[in-house]
């Protein structure tokens, strides 16, 4: 059984989000050994230079990259990255399961992911081209990877 490994900056807030992703989490464990590692986000400033974005970015890739087994196919989560279709992902989540022993799914903090982090990864996806909450964003993350192994299994759950 694969292992899926969320690397995360932040925590969720609001119960609502922190429910729907248990859900998830409990139901991706039918398909996968699932682990959620969410790390602290860098303290900006109000208005932050990109100067100092760049810097708490950096500084969050230090603390992803320790969280990443050495063997892990790693997919980064950022605007900039390719669109897949749920049919997609279910293949590429059978295809990356017949080559690699687990998957990480990075999701940087509200100003994304440093260019280190994206440039060691594997894939770059983007969920959709709709701005969303940042934490809303490992929700649907959740949900696309539980959609994408009901679909690689054959079972009912996309219709």
């Amino acid at each position: 059984m694969i292992g899926v490994k969320f690397i995360t900056l932040g925590t969720l807030k609001e119960a609502y989000l922190r429910e729907a992703a248990a859900e998830y989490e409990k139901r991706l464990g039918a398909f996968c050994r699932f682990e959620m590692v969410q790390l602290r986000e860098e303290k900006l400033s109000e208005n932050p230079s990109a100067a100092e974005i760049k810097v708490a970015l950096d500084k969050e890739a230090v603390a992803i990259e320790k969280q990443i087994p050495s063997r892990a196919y790693r997919i980064a989560m950022c605007v900039e990255g390719k669109q897949k279709s749920s049919e997609e992902l279910a293949e590429a989540l059978e295809e990356i399961s017949n080559r690699h022993s687990e998957i990480c799914f990075i999701i940087g903090s509200s100003y994304g992911l440093s260019d280190s982090v994206k440039q060691s990864c594997h894939l770059c996806l983007s969920v959709s081209k709709l701005t969303f909450p940042h934490q809303l964003m490992r929700v649907l993350l959740l949900e696309a990877v539980y959609r994408g192994f009901n679909i690689a299994k054959g079972t009912k759950y996309h219709k």
